[in-house]
Parts: C-alpha cells; sequence; structure tokens
C-alpha cells in the first residue's frame, strides 16, 4: 500500500450512482497533474486530500492512482480556498463570489465562515439573504460528508447522502444505524435493495423481522408497479423467498405480525394488499353503490325535447347512440361514456353539459393530468382542472376536498379516465356528494393507469353502471389516416402503411438500430419543422415502447438534446446533463411543488450560483433544488405509457423488434391516437404485426369488478 497526497485541482468524471470519481491532483514531487480513480466520496475541487492506494498502468489512459482509501482537510493557500469554494461546494457561493470572498479575507476566509458568518455581509454583492444561505449550505455539507462517509463506508452508493440528509437531518447516521430500512419506506429513490445492501455492510440478521416485514412490502410495491392492487398469498411468500433468500418459513411467520400491525391486510384468507390500495378499492367500490342507490334529480320525461333544443340551437344532428348518452347521463347518477378517435367523444361531452346545464346543473370538469384539462377545455370551451387540483391538494394538510368539504357541483365530468388508477379515484369519489351524477370519459381499449388497478375497465365489466359506447367513425374523421389505422389496430387488423404526401400517416421502414436513430433525429430537426411549419421542441413528441436500448427514450434523449438545444447554460445531475430550455418531464406527484407526474415543461431559468433552476409548466414558474432533478427526465422522447392523456401535434415513433418485450396492441393504438395532426412510424413491418397481433394484456390483480357486485 502506498500514500499520495495532494490538491484536487479538477474533477474529469464522476458517477452519481456508485461514487466512482476520476480526480487530477497536483502532488509534490509530480511535474505533472496525477490521475486518481476509486469511490472518492464528497471530494470538491481545491480540497487537500492524503490518499492510501496503489500504482497502475491503463493501457488506455497510463499511469493512475487507485484509491483504496482517503482522508481530507481543507486547503491552506489563499488559490486553493478560492478554488475550493468556487467548485460548487456551498449552495450560494459561485465562482464570481468565492473570488471576492477570499479577496476580502484572505487565509481567514475558511475559518469566518466557520465560525463569524455574518461578516459575510462585508462582501460587497452578499446580503442578508444569501449569507442565511451560506451559513445553511456550509453546516450542511459537514453533515452531508459525514453522512456519504459512512455510507461509503457501508459500501453503498453516495448518490442518496442529500436526501437523507434532507428527510432525517443530523439523526441521518443514528436511524440508518438503527434501521436501514427505514431508508425504503421514507425516501423515494431509495428502495429495498439498496436499504437491504446496507444492512448487510452493518452485519444486519439475514432472517430478522425488520428485513422481511420491509421485503415483504417491497414485493407487494413492485407488484403495484405492473398494475396489481393485491397479491396471491403463495404467490408473495414465493416472491419474497426468491428476493431475500431465506427460508419460507421465515416469510411465513413474519405475514402473521404484519397482518396484525396493519403493515398489510389479508383479505379472503389468501389475497394480501398495501393498506393503501384495500382501502381505495373499498372505498371506490363503496362510494359508488352509494351514488347509485340515490335518485336523479333531474326530469326524465323532458329529455328528448331538450335534446331536440339543443340540435336546433347549435345546428348540429346526433345520431341514436349519441342521443342515448344524453339521455343516459341525465337519467343516470353514474355513467360511462367510452369509444375510440373520430367517434364524437368530444361532440357526445359538450351535448351532456349542454343539456344538464339547460337544467340548471352546475357542472366541474376535470382531467388527470395537465395537458389532458387543457385539451377539455379547449374543446368545451370551459374551465377543466387536473383532478389533484380540483381537489385542492396542499403539502401539509393533503386533500382540501373530501367527505366533509365534498366538491361544490351537480354533475362532474372526468376525460381521460382510463388513465385514473385506484388511489386517485378513491381520493376523488370521497369528495363528490352522494347527489352529485358522475360520468366519466375515456377510451378503454387504451393502456391502463400507470398506477395500480384497471378502474375504467372493472367498472364497465361490472355491469352496476349505464355504459354508452360510441363505435361509428364520423364522417369528418373518415378522411384522416390517423383515425382509420388507429381503428383498425384496435380490431386486429394490419394497418394501411401506403401513404401520399397529403396524408396524416406516415411509415418510414427501417431495421438498422444506428440509421433509425439518425432518421428520427433528421426528421425531428429537419424535415418536419421545416416542411409543417412547427416548432420542433413544442410541436414534435418522439414515443417509444420503451426507455432502454438504441432506439428507446433515454438515448433518443441524448441525441435530441444534442440536435435541438445548443444552450451551454446547464447543471449537471445524476449523469444527465440538463440545459436551459430543455424539454422535461415531472416523473413523480410532487405535492409540494404542485407538479405530477406526467407533467411536461421548459428550463426556463439556471442559477449555476445557488445550484437550482426554474422549469416552467404551462407558464407556471416551479423552483427546484439540483438534488431534485432525479424528480425530472428529458422529455424529447418519452414511452408511450408516460404520454397517456397527451395529444401532440406531430408523433414520431420508433417500432422495432429491438422492442419486442413491449410490442402490443393497445401500446400501439395508444401510441397512434395520441397524434392530432401527424403519425410517422419508423421501424419494422414485422415490429407492427408483432404489435398487432398481441392482444394480451398482462391481467392486473383488481377485486373492484367484484366489489361494486357486493351489497351495501
Amino acid at each position: 500500500m502506498e500514500y499520495l497526497s495532494g490538491v484536487v485541482e479538477r474533477i474529469t468524471y464522476q458517477n452519481e450512482e456508485n461514487g466512482f470519481c476520476v480526480i487530477k491532483i497536483r502532488s509534490k514531487g509530480f511535474p505533472d497533474l496525477v490521475t486518481v480513480v476509486g469511490s472518492l466520496a464528497a471530494v470538491n475541487v481545491g480540497s487537500v486530500i492524503r490518499l492510501k492506494g496503489q500504482w497502475k498502468m491503463d493501457s488506455k489512459f497510463g499511469k493512475q492512482f487507485a484509491v483504496e482509501d482517503y482522508r481530507e482537510t481543507v486547503p491552506a493557500t489563499i488559490a486553493g480556498i478560492e478554488k475550493y469554494l468556487g467548485s460548487g461546494l456551498i449552495k450560494g457561493i459561485g465562482p464570481a463570489y468565492a473570488k471576492k470572498i477570499v479577496k476580502e479575507f484572505k487565509e481567514d476566509t475558511l475559518r469566518v465562515i466557520e465560525e463569524e458568518p455574518d461578516y459575510l455581509i462585508n462582501v460587497e454583492g452578499i446580503g442578508k439573504k444569501r449569507v442565511e444561505i451560506i451559513k445553511k449550505a456550509w453546516h450542511d455539507q459537514k453533515e452531508i460528508k459525514n453522512v456519504m462517509l459512512f455510507l461509503q463506508s457501508n459500501g453503498v452508493s453516495t448518490a442518496y447522502a442529500v436526501k437523507i440528509f434532507k428527510t432525517y437531518g443530523n439523526e441521518s447516521i443514528e436511524i440508518v444505524k438503527n434501521n436501514p430500512f427505514r431508508l425504503a419506506d421514507d425516501i423515494w429513490g431509495i428502495g429495498f435493495k439498496t436499504a437491504d445492501k446496507i444492512a448487510q455492510q452493518m452485519g444486519f440478521d439475514k432472517n430478522s423481522y425488520e428485513r422481511c416485514s420491509s421485503g415483504i412490502v417491497y414485493v407487494l410495491n413492485e407488484l403495484s408497479g405492473e398494475g396489481h392492487c393485491y397479491a396471491n398469498k403463495d404467490q408473495l411468500i414465493e416472491k419474497a423467498e426468491q428476493m431475500l433468500e431465506v427460508e419460507r418459513s421465515v416469510i411465513e411467520s413474519a405475514v402473521k405480525p404484519m397482518i396484525e400491525e396493519k403493515k398489510i391486510i389479508l383479505d379472503e384468507e389468501d389475497i394480501i394488499y398495501i393498506p393503501a390500495f384495500y382501502y381505495s378499492e373499498v372505498g371506490c367500490a363503496k362510494k359508488i353503490r352509494e351514488i347509485l342507490e340515490s335518485e336523479s334529480p333531474y326530469n326524465k320525461s323532458e329529455v328528448s325535447k331538450l335534446i331536440e333544443k339543443i340540435e336546433k340551437e347549435n345546428k348540429i344532428r346526433y345520431d341514436e347512440v349519441q342521443k342515448e348518452a344524453i339521455e343516459t347521463a341525465v337519467k343516470s347518477k353514474f355513467m360511462v361514456l367510452t369509444g375510440g378517435p373520430g367517434t364524437g367523444k368530444t361532440t357526445t361531452t359538450l351535448a351532456i353539459i349542454t343539456a344538464l346545464q339547460a337544467l340548471g346543473a352546475n357542472v366541474l370538469l376535470a382531467a388527470p393530468t395537465g395537458r389532458a384539462a387543457k385539451r377539455m377545455s379547449e374543446t368545451t370551451g370551459m374551465e377543466a382542472k387536473t383532478i389533484h387540483r380540483l381537489l385542492e391538494y396542499k403539502p401539509n394538510d393533503g386533500y382540501v376536498r373530501n367527505e366533509e368539504n365534498p366538491l361544490p357541483c351537480d354533475v362532474l365530468i372526468i376525460d381521460e379516465t382510463s388513465m385514473v388508477d385506484i388511489i386517485l379515484m378513491y381520493n376523488l369519489l370521497k369528495a363528490v356528494a352522494i347527489n352529485t351524477v358522475v360520468v366519466l370519459v375515456g377510451d378503454v381499449d387504451q393502456l391502463p393507469s400507470v398506477g395500480a388497478g384497471n378502474v375504467l375497465k372493472d367498472i364497465i365489466n361490472s355491469g352496476t353502471v349505464n355504459v354508452v359506447k360510441l363505435t361509428r367513425i364520423f364522417r369528418q374523421a373518415l378522411g384522416s389516416a390517423i383515425i382509420t389505422n388507429a381503428h383498425k389496430i384496435n380490431k386486429g387488423e394490419f394497418p394501411e402503411l401506403k401513404s401520399s404526401k397529403d396524408s396524416d400517416f406516415f411509415f418510414m421502414d427501417e431495421e438498422d438500430p444506428g440509421k433509425l436513430v439518425e432518421q428520427i433525429r433528421e426528421l425531428c430537426t429537419v424535415r418536419l419543422p421545416k416542411y409543417y411549419k412547427v416548432d420542433p421542441i413544442n410541436d414534435i413528441q418522439v414515443l417509444c415502447p420503451m426507455q432502454r436500448g438504441d432506439t428507446g427514450a433515454v438515448n433518443l434523449n441524448s441525441v435530441l438534446q444534442g440536435a435541438l438545444n445548443r444552450a451551454e447554460l446547464s447543471i449537471k445531475y445524476g449523469g444527465t446533463l440538463y440545459k436551459l430550455g430543455d424539454k422535461v418531464m415531472q416523473i413523480k406527484n410532487n405535492y409540494d411543488k404542485n407538479v405530477f407526474n406526467g407533467d411536461i415543461g421548459r428550463i426556463t431559468d439556471i442559477n449555476t450560483e445557488d445550484k437550482n433552476l426554474i422549469i416552467t409548466y404551462d407558464k407556471t414558474p416551479v423552483d427546484y433544488d439540483s438534488t431534485e432533478l432525479d424528480e425530472v427526465v428529458l422529455a424529447y422522447a418519452t414511452t408511450v405509457h408516460k404520454s397517456q392523456g397527451s395529444e401532440y401535434k406531430i408523433v414520431v415513433a420508433p417500432f422495432t423488434m429491438q422492442h419486442y418485450v413491449m410490442l402490443q396492441r393497445n401500446l400501439l393504438y395508444t401510441c397512434v391516437t395520441r397524434a392530432k395532426k401527424i403519425m410517422v412510424l419508423v421501424g419494422t413491418k414485422k415490429a407492427i404485426g408483432m404489435a398487432v397481433k398481441n392482444n394480451k394484456t398482462t391481467k392486473r390483480n383488481t377485486k373492484l369488478s367484484e366489489r361494486l357486485n357486493l351489497p351495501i
């Protein structure tokens, strides 16, 4: 083992996931900078470090010092202090402020920040607010460094240290030592496997109750990620046994106390739920049945005359099924309106609104996503909100609208209901008064919700509510190849891929992944914007069956960001470079920020001094600390699943045999129905054919349909 000391001059590479770094240090006795590689948690430019390790020769990069352990001290020279502070270590101090602070306090700089930080007010440009930011950041970075080094000593990634500190503060190390499995429950992004790795490094017993109970909850959460509300007991124990690598009897012995402690719910002897899903499913069924039991307040005998009046006033003729839908909405307390593109869902919804308003009803409109709500507003001429905003969610209080404070409406109409998962539906129904009429609108043939449950399909299949399905494609829609091909796909027929230049549906045959990526880049940057006079970032959306692979969303985002965004101002997190002007998507509900899974925005400001940025969603600016960027991904390309409820002027979608595990009919159907003006499929006929033929959708473990048929 050898030792080496020096000053960190620059960080060449840093992997946020595992803490591996490549750094350059200036060391006495070496004329050139020395390359150091290894796990170097929390090292910053300007740090003075003492390293323990071995020299090695890399065939590509030459001589390197492979570090096994290190110790850090603060820099002693003025130049070192300036470099140290300007490295981004402290929020509120970037290179410009570092220069000013060091000029003021010279060698005494770090002592002043540590012991007398209020003196920073004497530095030009630093006000009281920034002094407070610097004081907090200096304190936090010391604590975070301790957490990072503790995690590193237990063989764990350092990427989550800031999150752990934000959640637990100065108690971080103590809490992790006592029960590392809490991390999986408390901190988004840290799963059971990471917590288990920490626990095993710390010598936790593999058979401990804490480990088994956390593992069982993890398995249930993983199943909910696949859409399941519950697991069969044998299925759950088998999966937990495989993952935890313990005897079946150990798992079984953990299940009983978990049921007693209500960590899990046992239903019908062999069905196990996470409590949130159980109470949501039971609650949804109970509330729908209660609404159905109540009487409609509207005069049903006048409906035919009312429809005639609406037709006359609006110079429109409704077909028999549309008239049936209007009558059903007036006569029912709870109904579903479903149908594919071009079948008149929007026109029929508008007619239902007009009819109910004519009868004196106060109508509220909502949809699961911001884009879907915006589109609903545009087509109806009324305000439509996201469900979360309709329920007036407040970070500290939860949903303001609930059983005690129901929504102030006579009629509630929800669009894009296929996207609504069981938990969101339950929170919505809790806020619906018993005398309110509920109308659910959606395309049941699209992909089901990303979250657990199959709400729209289960409600339809229960046979307990009135359902009107629109099937006739209207004449004006028949001219659209997007709509006719969507219906062909939905019926299991191969789409018509031949097209003229005036068509709205195009297919480009390409099997080679490299060429296909280049085609997509050219389509999005040159050909489509030039021909259709559209904004390539706002108006074109690439939709992928998968995240991974050459033609997956991750790689295409990198390619399209490089081609479409030349901005130099940027901030890096977790291996992703976020540039000013980037199109991004929120990938988890963040109630504090009032932004939700699937919301798309643009980065409108980046502050490298304070290490934060502004993302604007539909004219609303939202502030993000750089450590919160794991909630945000680039959105030049996204998955078809994430596109639900959205429409785009132009959709470009790769469908190749690389995606064979995801090639399903409802995925292709959902993809095509996202395109409003132009649809471009790029890939192979074989992949499209496979998707059309594969109508096997994964059955979700849900009991909503059964529960709707139970007595109240």
